[in-house]
């Protein structure tokens, strides 16, 4: 997980700028991932329950005080993830642990890619005309790199199934 060779200065500070541009409103605008992720994969609404309650639409999964702090913790992990993108090593094992964690719920390696799209989908939204080719190829690089940690999380659990 070498930052260095992965992302240039430029994407670098592209993705400083617009995450200054989202950051102030985390929850604001993981309600906008989340229902992005919803309405690409409903599938995936049964993999958050609390209190072993079922919800029965994405909608009232949104608001349940529980998944709003499910959702400032994701951006909690995506503010980590630009505060140190200089140095991205050193969260090579929260982000392995983070996938164990992922994994045990259920989640498959392949919804990351769904997730990917639903935060550039965000971003853009959230940015406007500020989120150009550049910054939505910088924020791919970094989230590829991020899931790319977490999936050493799956290879140390054996598979389900």
């Amino acid at each position: 997980m070498e930052s260095g060779m992965l992302l240039s200065g430029r994407q670098r500070a592209l993705i400083r700028e617009s995450w200054q541009r989202v950051s102030g409103s985390p929850v604001q605008h993981g309600l906008v991932l989340f229902t992005r992720l919803f309405d690409l994969d409903p599938d995936l609404l049964p993999l958050f329950q609390y209190n072993c309650k079922q919800f029965a639409s994405p909608q009232e999964c949104l608001s349940a005080p529980e998944f709003l702090d499910h959702i400032r913790k994701v951006m909690l992990v995506i503010d980590a993830a630009v505060s140190h993108l200089e140095n991205l090593s050193c969260l090579e094992g929260y982000l392995c642990n983070l996938g164990k964690k992922h994994q045990a719920v259920g989640v498959k390696v392949e919804s990351f890619s769904t997730v990917g799209e639903s935060l550039l989908f965000m971003l853009e939204k959230c940015l406007g005309t500020a989120f150009s080719p550049d910054v939505q190829e910088a924020w791919s690089k970094l989230y590829g790199a991020v899931v790319k940690a977490m999936r050493r999380g799956w290879e140390t659990l054996p598979e389900g199934d």
